[in-house]
């Protein structure tokens, strides 16, 4: 990316989604008891502050250091994210909707835990450990590969509209994972090591451009919730 002056993806605030799997895997069920499709799923009360905390932390940035251009996944926890963040500024740019930042499609396995996959699907889950986390693709769903495929194509049009600009990205966890892998260009080994690390909810990740490269600035930065007492 050689147009961009600051790139940055913050993950959406906790979601009803969330806490919901959190519970399911607590009580070692096989699924979310959810019946909301994904792009439907809303913030918690607590994701709502979140997002609002974010909006907070980007306030505080000089003018010349606030995002010029925002994009969003259009599933409703990011665009609500967004929305909630951008009210905390005084002239907030507008909240472009891209959906080649939704979320990793988990197709068949939506709703199902691990416990869920490995008891209703065990070959999946061999098939699985065979290929590896980056290239398997579950059942009608997205592989780690085709949602870097998709980003790619997105992170390359940013870079060629907004020369100069300084973008935020609102959106989910796998998309900032997996930023990271384009923007720094990591190993497939590298980016499994970065993954291991759970990308908070309303966490800001940011690049800004040195020695005509973006270079990570921060990564998965909570100060701002910690601030509040959202942590």
């Amino acid at each position: 990316m050689r147009s961009l002056e600051w790139l940055g993806m913050a993950r959406h605030g906790e979601s009803t989604g969330n806490v919901a799997a959190h519970d399911a895997a607590a009580r070692g069920l096989d699924a979310v008891d959810m019946t909301l499709r994904d792009a439907d799923v809303p913030l918690s009360q607590l994701g709502r502050e979140q997002a609002i905390a974010l909006g907070r932390r980007l306030a505080e940035l000089s003018p010349d250091e606030r995002p010029t251009a925002v994009v969003c996944s259009p599933y409703l926890r990011a665009r609500d994210t967004a929305r909630l963040a951008l009210e905390q500024l005084a002239d907030p740019p507008p909240i472009v909707l891209d959906e080649r930042f939704r979320d990793r499609e988990l197709g068949e396995f939506y709703l199902l835990t691990q416990r869920g996959v490995q008891a209703r699907h065990p070959e999946e889950a061999e098939r699985k450990r065979r290929l590896g986390k980056f290239y398997y693709r579950p059942p009608a769903g997205e592989s780690w590969a085709d949602v870097a495929l998709r980003l790619r194509s997105v992170l390359g049009d940013l870079d060629r509209e907004h020369p100069g600009g300084r973008v935020l990205v609102v959106a989910h966890d796998a998309i900032v994972v997996l930023t990271r892998y384009i923007v720094e260009r990591l190993s497939e080994e590298e980016l499994l090591d970065v993954e291991r690390t759970v990308v908070a909810n309303a966490s800001l990740t940011v690049w800004a451009r040195e020695d005509d490269e973006l270079r990570l600035v921060t990564f998965n930065d909570t100060s701002h919730l910690k601030n509040a007492g959202l942590l």
